[in-house]
């Protein structure tokens, strides 16, 4: 795991986890990279200095938010996850279909493929994509 300092077009700075090197280089090169704060894109590297931890930093769980964006974040997907229903992969199909008013509305989220969701937005259907992956089930 590598952790780099980037920044987006908006000029917004922000850190952010990758596997490797190479795994940040491949989602830059495919424009996959979206600013943490406003879901932006022009995300490069920004200069980073090595970092000394203070005696705080190293008492503070990983598992914490470490800024009030990351707290922002957790508390929009914890409030998602806990007032809405999960439909996988079946996103598209079901929004599509509480549109048409053939099943009931709810709060849904879930995955779609970059097509199926220009789709939706075309077809007048209101969707947004949510600034974080899936939960590992593992």
């Amino acid at each position: 795991m590598i952790r780099y300092r980037l920044t987006c077009a908006q000029g917004h700075d922000f850190e952010s986890w990758f596997s490797s090197g190479k795994d940040y280089d491949r989602l830059e090169a495919s424009g996959h990279l979206a600013c943490a704060v406003c879901g932006g894109g022009g995300v490069k590297k920004a200069l980073m200095a090595p970092k000394v931890v203070t005696q705080d930093e190293a008492a503070r769980p990983l598992s914490q938010p470490a800024s009030a964006a990351e707290q922002a974040l957790k508390t929009l997907r914890n409030k998602i996850e806990s007032e809405a229903t999960d439909v996988g992969r079946n996103f598209a199909t079901e929004a599509r279909a509480q549109h048409e008013g053939t099943r009931p509305q709810r709060p849904i989220y879930g995955e779609a493929k970059l097509e199926d969701a220009r789709a939706l937005i075309e077809e007048g259907i209101p969707v947004a994509p949510l600034p974080w992956s899936r939960k590992a089930t593992n």
